[in-house]
Protein backbone atom coordinates (compact mmCIF):
# COMPACT_ATOMS: atom_id res chain seq x y z
CA UNK A 1 0.00 0.00 0.00
CA UNK A 2 2.74 2.65 0.73
CA UNK A 3 4.31 1.80 -2.84
CA UNK A 4 1.19 2.50 -4.36
CA UNK A 5 0.10 5.83 -2.07
CA UNK A 6 3.81 7.37 -3.31
CA UNK A 7 2.89 6.41 -6.96
CA UNK A 8 -0.56 7.99 -7.08
CA UNK A 9 0.65 10.93 -4.97
CA UNK A 10 3.18 11.59 -7.88
CA UNK A 11 -0.50 11.77 -10.15
CA UNK A 12 -1.80 14.55 -7.44
CA UNK A 13 -3.98 11.85 -5.78
CA UNK A 14 -3.54 12.37 -1.96
CA UNK A 15 -5.98 9.93 -0.18
CA UNK A 16 -8.34 11.45 2.48
CA UNK A 17 -8.37 7.75 5.21
CA UNK A 18 -5.34 5.24 4.56
CA UNK A 19 -4.66 2.45 6.35
CA UNK A 20 -2.21 -0.26 5.79
CA UNK A 21 -4.85 -2.62 3.55
CA UNK A 22 -6.95 0.08 2.33
CA UNK A 23 -6.99 3.66 0.86
CA UNK A 24 -9.64 6.03 0.08
CA UNK A 25 -9.37 9.41 -2.88
CA UNK A 26 -11.59 11.83 -3.13
CA UNK A 27 -12.27 12.89 -6.49
CA UNK A 28 -14.10 15.86 -8.13
CA UNK A 29 -17.84 15.36 -8.13
CA UNK A 30 -18.21 13.32 -5.52
CA UNK A 31 -15.82 10.39 -7.31
CA UNK A 32 -13.71 8.37 -5.71
CA UNK A 33 -11.21 5.56 -6.04
CA UNK A 34 -10.40 3.09 -3.53
CA UNK A 35 -7.38 1.26 -3.46
CA UNK A 36 -7.14 -2.27 -1.50
CA UNK A 37 -4.22 -4.71 -0.77
CA UNK A 38 -4.23 -8.03 -2.71
CA UNK A 39 -4.62 -9.66 1.42
CA UNK A 40 -7.75 -7.33 1.79
CA UNK A 41 -9.46 -8.64 -0.99
CA UNK A 42 -8.55 -11.67 0.23
CA UNK A 43 -10.20 -11.35 3.37
CA UNK A 44 -14.01 -10.79 2.20
CA UNK A 45 -13.10 -13.14 -0.94
CA UNK A 46 -11.85 -16.26 -0.52
CA UNK A 47 -12.01 -17.63 -4.27
CA UNK A 48 -9.69 -14.60 -5.76
CA UNK A 49 -6.21 -15.05 -6.73
CA UNK A 50 -4.01 -12.46 -7.82
CA UNK A 51 -3.87 -11.54 -11.60
CA UNK A 52 -0.61 -12.64 -13.35
CA UNK A 53 0.76 -11.37 -17.12
CA UNK A 54 0.10 -7.79 -18.41
CA UNK A 55 -3.32 -6.26 -17.74
CA UNK A 56 -6.01 -5.99 -20.37
CA UNK A 57 -6.45 -2.63 -20.56
CA UNK A 58 -5.33 1.05 -19.22
CA UNK A 59 -6.72 3.33 -16.90
CA UNK A 60 -6.80 6.49 -19.01
CA UNK A 61 -6.57 9.75 -17.52
CA UNK A 62 -7.02 13.25 -19.58
CA UNK A 63 -4.81 16.08 -18.88
CA UNK A 64 -4.88 19.86 -19.65
CA UNK A 65 -2.66 19.72 -22.40
CA UNK A 66 0.15 18.39 -24.23
CA UNK A 67 2.76 19.42 -22.57
CA UNK A 68 0.95 18.01 -19.29
CA UNK A 69 1.65 14.80 -20.58
CA UNK A 70 5.49 15.21 -21.41
CA UNK A 71 5.71 16.90 -17.68
CA UNK A 72 3.82 13.96 -15.68
CA UNK A 73 5.50 11.15 -17.74
CA UNK A 74 8.90 13.04 -16.94
CA UNK A 75 8.41 13.00 -13.10
CA UNK A 76 6.71 9.71 -12.92
CA UNK A 77 9.84 7.81 -14.95
CA UNK A 78 12.18 10.58 -13.13
CA UNK A 79 10.97 8.83 -9.72
CA UNK A 80 12.38 5.64 -11.03
CA UNK A 81 8.77 4.21 -12.02
CA UNK A 82 8.21 2.04 -15.84
CA UNK A 83 7.42 4.35 -18.42
CA UNK A 84 5.63 1.65 -20.66
CA UNK A 85 5.25 4.21 -23.43
CA UNK A 86 7.00 7.80 -23.82
CA UNK A 87 5.05 10.38 -24.57
CA UNK A 88 4.15 10.52 -28.57
CA UNK A 89 1.56 12.60 -31.29
CA UNK A 90 -1.02 10.03 -31.23
CA UNK A 91 -3.11 9.59 -34.96
CA UNK A 92 -6.52 10.79 -33.25
CA UNK A 93 -4.91 13.83 -32.70
CA UNK A 94 -3.63 13.73 -28.47
CA UNK A 95 -0.13 13.77 -26.71
CA UNK A 96 -0.28 10.14 -25.47
CA UNK A 97 1.68 8.35 -22.63
CA UNK A 98 1.86 4.96 -20.66
CA UNK A 99 3.60 4.24 -16.94
CA UNK A 100 2.97 1.42 -14.91
CA UNK A 101 2.28 1.62 -11.08
CA UNK A 102 4.14 -0.17 -8.60
CA UNK A 103 1.94 -3.53 -9.01
CA UNK A 104 2.56 -3.12 -13.00
CA UNK A 105 -1.27 -1.67 -13.74
CA UNK A 106 -0.92 0.67 -16.65
CA UNK A 107 -2.09 3.88 -16.40
CA UNK A 108 -2.48 6.04 -20.31
CA UNK A 109 -2.44 9.88 -19.98
CA UNK A 110 -3.32 12.25 -23.19
CA UNK A 111 -3.83 15.54 -23.53
CA UNK A 112 -7.43 17.13 -25.56
CA UNK A 113 -7.40 15.81 -29.12
CA UNK A 114 -6.64 18.26 -31.58
CA UNK A 115 -8.17 18.15 -34.92
CA UNK A 116 -5.26 19.82 -37.12
CA UNK A 117 -2.90 16.98 -35.48
CA UNK A 118 -5.13 14.19 -36.52
CA UNK A 119 -3.41 11.59 -38.85
CA UNK A 120 -5.19 8.31 -40.67
CA UNK A 121 -4.66 5.40 -37.73
CA UNK A 122 -1.40 3.26 -38.50
CA UNK A 123 -2.31 -0.27 -40.12
CA UNK A 124 -3.48 -3.12 -38.11
CA UNK A 125 -1.45 -6.05 -37.31
CA UNK A 126 -2.30 -9.47 -37.75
Amino acid sequence: MRAALEFYALLGFVPSRAGAEFAHIDLAGGQSIELGTYALTKSYDPGWAEPTGSGTNALQFSLASRDAVDELFSRVTGAGYIGRLAPFDAFWGARYAEVCDPDGNVLGFHSPSDDARRTPPPPVQA
